[in-house]
């Protein structure tokens, strides 16, 4: 319940998302997809973001479910 402790708590659930959504962007990397300098900023972008708000969503319904 320390600030120490959520901050990490905030921290890890990105990191897992990160991971997740990256992830995803290699696997169609690995199909030949996305290797336009163009496409790698915005896919790069749109893991970030995507990262960032299921973070916020996640955590959000964790505190509204008295879990935190």
């Amino acid at each position: 319940g320390s600030w120490f402790g959520q901050l990490l708590l905030w921290g890890f659930t990105f990191a897992v998302f990160y991971h997740l959504a990256n992830g995803v962007r290699h696997l169609l990397w690995d199909f030949g997809w996305g290797f336009e300098i163009d496409q790698v900023r915005k896919t790069g972008i749109a893991v970030v973001g995507f990262a960032a708000v299921a973070t916020v969503i996640t955590l959000i319904a964790a505190y509204a479910a008295g879990g935190a």
